[in-house]
């Protein structure tokens, strides 16, 4: 069908031809990012103040006493009411401060009533007065957040055993001779495994699927328990539980009633998710679950590590970025908020504006169901239906309102996010996407920057700067190769998440196609967790800072005078290609230059006393890039670190004297990208579990473990030894696992070396008794038993008669170590006395005159 346009009266003037108007769906040519001439004018800001006060408000008055609540409360909505009729004789300009203030006001009371309210939920009822009496009671809990493991940390000489934490409400309690109760009160169950949980798993076992996973890591929300435990009170200050209730979970959980229908469903699908991925490679098994859904159940802790070393943990936590990714294939880029027309699948399709905000609206609310309503989870999703709403109701879509609005009515409903770092993060990387990141990128694209890496390192940078200073106060370091790790990740996230996904929706009614397309989202997961280890493997990948509010300013003060700086050198392309050039050494620190700058390490080390804190571990040369390690320390990452300094790639045996958690547990950092010949262990496989960590550890990097006993002698290179105990069989000296540790005479450049273990007195006078005691007489350095305790034998210190004495020990330690007794003793023998506590790492070094001359330099 043809339309006619009216033909114009004779003698008329000729009218203009209308201009066409642009259909909302129609998608714009434009890049994204680039200016667009429909922007509807600058960012609505007026939101803001009051979501920061009702955010502050929340904060303080948690925890405040009725008294203070009711007065914030009352003041703020009476100075709001009295404000407001008087705005009739202001002008116009007053009139609009009038109203942000008692909008302030009003908000600042809300929130101080909400906070109160939530506040006196952990006060009141029966669960904080039998917390208070560590009552042990039985009790009826609803889940309410997914169980998780606990991370594994040593403690003296054992690995504390992980626990499922589980945030629950009590609905019903019961003390013994007393009559049931119905509450609600919110609690932190802590149920022992017996086990070191993900701590054991670190050899590769994967504790989604081993034998070893505990039934509690299968609840869902909303499922209801009967536990008996022990009841404590929760941290003073700052928890949202009224009490901690302390379950012994050996039985697994007892249930009353299943989760709900939703929760079920949530389940199934993340389940799903987990089989369909069960066939990939390690990293991205691990990785695709967390990515879409946020299950780390089969994170390693090395590749947790990794994350945090290069700031991608957010790519782990499922965030705002997810849901983004998401809601962009609905209604298209973030970037076109503000405009007009409309990319993605809605316009696409014909979907009208307001069928599409329902659609997301359906979204938002299967997003938080499946992922958890984790802080940032809620975050995303309320500032994405905000912006649903703005546009269902045809007003314009800025984000900045949205995020505003998404934290007050967040910090409204709940206040306890007000304290959640979580919520913080999420929030400032937001808010620096949307107001730093164009503005940056703008700058940068004037000065030359392609249009799409001005972009791309314009949002990074602002996120960076703006999270760094809370991340420091959480890590006690700021990440050198965030940014880079982050750019680099970036074209990943897309696919990987939404490939995910649709795996996730694929796998409950196809499962051979939820693996296809789990197979080609586990290229990116995989490329993701190759940035991250990449970049932590870094020597130069981050830097220690205070870990407190304090350093946090002052990290923030450094971040600024950074950007004044940058904006000078912007101007001159040298100098920036002179300063990234700095910043590349600084992160690489490749080996000879860092030799020339520090002096470490020196060209003829020996042996290597590395400083790992309350634990032993000991590094000796063996050629150009290869070491023997005798013990692992208690951290991965410590040990690790010492080996990268010292080059040590190729490590043909690691000698673990003992099975004590610190000596054995960094044993993954030795593992980690280096080609290991052998584990040689003692005989005595106590304690048990630390044990077989260590044969998990072993197998899932293919390295075979051997027994070590007194008489082996072997050789690597120029370095020979022989080991002087434990004796092979039983032995009436050995009396527990110290006892049994494996004691190695050393040679080396000429000189000769006594690694005694953690060999106490009543083995220590068997060894100076044994047949190999003619060999240990007058050695050149001595590694001083058990971190120089006060149990030491006053006949093998005086046999060995050392040159040199070596204590590894940790800065303070609670042990009291090393014992001044011991010391003295050292000295008197005419022993130099070095420790690692004061010393840090420790060379031993050697002339290669003929004197032998011997030598230490410290790290």
């Amino acid at each position: 069908m043809s339309t006619r346009t009216p033909a114009a009266a004779p003698g008329a003037p000729e009218a203009p031809a209308p201009t066409p108007r642009p259909s909302v769906h129609v998608a714009s040519g434009k890049r994204l990012g680039a200016s667009h001439p429909r922007q509807e004018g600058p960012a609505d800001l007026r939101l803001v103040p009051p979501a920061l006060a009702a955010w502050a408000t929340a904060a303080v008055m948690l925890h405040a006493p009725p008294g203070w609540t009711v007065a914030t409360v009352v003041g703020s909505v009476l100075t709001a009411a009295l404000l407001l009729p008087a705005r009739s004789r202001l002008t116009e300009r007053a009139r609009g401060t009038v109203h942000a203030v008692a909008a302030v006001l009003l908000c600042v009371g809300a929130a101080a009533g909400s906070a109160g309210l939530h506040g006196a939920d952990v006060r009141r009822g029966p669960v904080p007065e039998l917390a208070r009496e560590y009552a042990r009671v039985v009790a009826e809990v609803e889940v309410t957040a997914d169980p998780r493991l606990t991370r594994p940390r040593v403690s003296g000489n054992h690995m504390a055993p992980t626990s499922v934490l589980i945030e629950a409400d009590v609905r019903r309690v019961e003390r013994a001779g007393t009559a049931a109760r119905t509450t609600r009160a919110p609690v932190l169950l802590i149920v022992g495994t017996g086990g070191t949980g993900r701590g054991g798993e670190a050899g590769g076992a994967d504790p989604a699927t081993d034998g070893g996973r505990s039934p509690w890591l299968g609840l869902l929300p909303s499922t209801r328990l009967k536990v008996e435990g022990g009841l404590a009170p929760a941290r003073e200050g700052g928890d949202r539980f009224a009490a901690v209730l302390r379950v012994r979970g050996r039985d697994g959980p007892q249930t009353v009633d299943g989760p709900s229908g939703p929760q079920r469903l949530a389940g199934r699908l993340r389940a799903g998710l987990r089989e369909a991925t069960e066939d990939l490679p390690a990293d991205a098994r691990a990785l695709l679950p967390g990515l879409v859904v946020g299950d780390t159940a089969r994170v390693t802790p090395e590749l947790d590590q990794a994350f945090r070393e290069t700031d991608l943990t957010h790519t782990l936590a499922v965030s705002g970025a997810n849901f983004t990714i998401l809601l962009a294939l609905l209604l298209g880029p973030p970037g076109l908020a503000q405009q007009a027309e409309r990319r993605g699948l809605a316009p696409r399709l014909g979907i009208s504006l307001r069928t599409t905000a329902v659609l997301g609206a359906v979204l938002s609310l299967a997003f938080v169901v499946v992922c958890r309503p984790d802080p940032s989870v809620l975050r995303a999703a309320a500032c994405g239906s905000v912006a649903l709403l703005a546009l269902a109701t045809g007003r314009r879509r800025s984000l900045v309102p949205a995020l505003a609005t998404a934290v007050l009515l967040l910090v409204l409903h709940d206040p306890w996010l007000a304290r959640s770092y979580g919520f913080l993060l999420s929030v400032l990387a937001t808010g620096a996407l949307l107001t730093l990141a164009p503005r940056w990128s703008e700058g940068l694209r004037r000065h030359g920057v392609p249009p799409r890496v001005a972009e791309a390192l314009a949002a990074a940078g602002a996120a960076q700067a703006l999270c760094a200073p809370v991340v420091a106060v959480l890590s006690a370091r700021v990440s050198l190769v965030a940014v880079p790790c982050n750019l680099l990740v970036e074209a990943a996230l897309a696919p990987a998440t939404v490939l995910g996904f649709l795996a996730l929706a694929t796998a409950p009614v196809a499962m051979p196609l939820a693996e296809a397309v789990a197979w080609c989202a586990g290229w990116p997961a995989g490329w993701i967790a190759k940035v991250a280890r990449t970049g932590a493997a870094m020597p130069g990948a981050g830097v220690d800072w205070p870990g407190s509010w304090a350093g946090a300013a002052a990290l923030g003060a450094v971040t600024l005078a950074a950007l004044l700086v940058g904006r000078r050198l912007l101007r001159h392309p040298w100098w920036c290609a002179a300063c990234a050039l700095l910043l590349a050494l600084l992160v690489v620190q490749p080996r000879p230059l860092v030799r020339t700058i520090t002096g470490w390490p020196p060209p003829d080390w020996r042996l290597v006393m590395c400083d790992v804190g309350q634990g032993d571990a000991l590094v000796l040369a063996a050629g150009e890039g290869t070491g023997v390690v005798v013990d692992a320390g208690p951290d991965p990452v410590l040990v690790d670190r010492c080996l990268d300094s010292l080059g040590v790639t190729r490590v043909p045996l690691v000698v673990l004297t003992h099975f004590h958690a610190d000596h054995v547990a960094g044993l993954t950092g030795v593992l980690r990208g280096r080609e290991v010949g052998a584990i040689g262990t003692t005989a005595l496989e106590e304690p048990a579990d630390q044990a077989a960590f260590v044969r998990r550890a072993a197998a899932g990097a293919g390295v075979p473990v051997t027994r070590v006993v007194a008489g082996e002698r072997r050789r690597a290179g120029d370095l020979s030894w022989e080991v002087v105990w434990p004796p092979p069989g039983a032995h009436p000296a050995v009396e527990g696992p110290n006892d049994a540790s494996v004691a190695m005479l050393v040679r080396t450049g000429g000189l000769r070396l006594l690694l005694l273990g953690d060999l106490e007195p009543p083995a220590q006078r068997a060894l100076a008794r044994s047949p190999a005691a003619r060999d240990l007489t007058r050695v050149d350095v001595l590694k001083v038993a058990h971190h120089g305790s006060a149990y030491q034998d006053p006949g093998l210190v005086s046999l060995a008669s050392p040159r040199l004495a070596l204590i590894s020990t940790g800065e303070d330690n609670s042990y009291g170590h090393p014992a001044p007794g011991t010391l003295d003793a050292l000295r008197a023998g005419g022993a130099v006395v070095l420790r690692t506590d004061r010393d840090g790492a420790l060379a031993v070094t050697v002339g290669t005159d003929a004197s032998g001359e011997l030598g230490v330099a410290r790290h």
